[in-house]
């Protein structure tokens, strides 16, 4: 077997060039775009110092068992020094296992649970219907828009004030049901009503957003296909069916998985709405708050575990929502 030798170099003509290291592919990609490197630098120290550093250090929050009253503090001229200790895992420990587990976690658990399912689908549903109604060619259609897409326009605590005034004992909407001589609620009192409250007033915050979207992925849907549909003589409901939600399919995904997100943390409206005065209405961010800032001796470090496990359970739901979705994708590519 002869082997071709190149005159020039010496070497085998058959032979590939040795590939570079990370290192040294790193170094000229940097060399080639450091210009964007560059660009993008600033916005990178300011989420590092916002987002990644309160991240980190309330991990550590988490290992210890730090509080209002072994923290480092200064009182008048007077410094106090810090003596919490590192703990490990017993903050998680005592949250999901410990004699209290249930009252203080898995119960409110559960309620956020429901209270995220509750409002998406409300959000999801009524949102799509306006914007189905919307997309027809009404009079008055711009009016109608503007004035639906206020709610979402007003500030959140502007508008969960207004909400609080109106469902007070002697506020508009118990006065209204006084005059049609129908019990009137204590809305910001009674467990079961402040649950129904907090869901309506978030359902009338979020649906603005869905109707939106939904409304831009409904004109982007092809024409065509409803005109062929009516020909092969199919009926409103077999064209909702096959072709509108077929069609939003990508921005229902999107706005689903956002609408879970937010109304998963949703802070503003239940604080807002109750403060600290209704422990049974509260979601796992706002127990969170109350945790760490609603008590005494505030209990950072349990407040800190659960905002990560917060962070955890959205990742989880997150990962198993796309997966899901990517799945039921290749099916239907089948």
């Amino acid at each position: 077997m002869t082997v071709a030798i190149d005159r020039a170099t010496g070497k085998r003509r058959g032979d590939r060039a040795p590939r570079p290291g990370r290192f040294q592919r790193l170094r000229r990609n940097y060399q080639k775009h450091w210009y964007a490197y560059a660009m993008i630098a600033p916005v990178v120290i300011v989420l590092g110092v916002l987002v990644v550093y309160p991240l980190v250090y309330g991990l550590y929050l988490t290992l210890t068992d730090a509080d209002s009253l072994n923290t480092a503090r200064t009182i008048g001229v007077n410094h106090i020094d810090a003596t919490y200790k590192f703990i490990g895992l017993d903050n998680y420990a005592d949250i999901l296992w410990g004699d209290t587990a249930y009252d203080r976690f898995w119960s409110h658990f559960v309620w956020t649970v429901v209270w995220t399912g509750l409002c998406v689908t409300l959000h999801y549903t009524i949102g799509l219907g306006l914007a189905l109604l919307l997309n027809q060619k009404l009079r008055g259609r711009t009016f109608y828009r503007v004035v639906l897409i206020l709610p979402w326009a007003v500030p959140t605590f502007v508008t969960v004030f207004g909400w609080r005034f109106m469902l007070a004992d002697g506020g508009i909407v118990n006065s209204f049901l006084e005059t049609l001589h129908l019990p009137t609620p204590l809305w910001l009192e009674d467990t079961f009503w402040q649950r129904f409250a907090a869901i309506m007033v978030n359902t009338w915050c979020g649906v603005p957003f869905m109707m939106l979207s939904l409304l831009g992925g409904l004109q982007s849907i092809d024409t065509s296909l409803y005109e062929a549909s009516e020909m092969d003589g199919a009926n409103a409901w077999q064209r909702f069916r096959y072709v509108t939600l077929p069609g939003l399919r990508s921005v229902s995904s999107t706005v689903v998985l956002l609408g879970v997100i937010w109304t998963f943390n949703q802070f503003a409206i239940i604080f807002l709405l109750f403060g600290t005065s209704a422990p049974d209405a509260q979601i796992l961010v706002t127990w969170a708050y109350y945790l760490g800032f609603g008590q005494q001796p505030r209990d950072f470090a349990q407040s800190a575990a659960y905002g990560i496990l917060l962070l955890a359970i959205l990742i989880v739901f997150t990962s198993f929502y796309r997966r899901w979705l990517n799945r039921n994708d290749e099916q239907l590519a089948i």
